[in-house]
């Protein structure tokens, strides 16, 4: 199911990107592509601490993440 969702995302970020840039400009365009891959990446780590937290294992904040772990 994660991988049907990840590949609706890239769809219509790849479908609505080239027309927010012909309606708005390229700097429109790239805002709005970092706000919706910014969104994505932040829901897919809480899933990823919620997971480690049932398995036992300890939560760590983004620091933490970005020091021990490469993603």
């Amino acid at each position: 199911m994660k991988k049907i969702n990840s590949k609706w995302t890239l769809l219509l970020i790849l479908i609505a990107a080239p027309l927010i840039e012909l309606v708005k400009g390229s700097e429109a365009r790239q805002k709005w592509v970092f706000k919706f891959r910014n969104l994505y990446d932040e829901k897919r780590s809480v899933e990823e601490q919620k997971k480690l937290a049932r398995e036992g294992g300890v939560a760590l904040d983004e620091i933490e993440m970005a020091s021990f772990h490469r993603s």
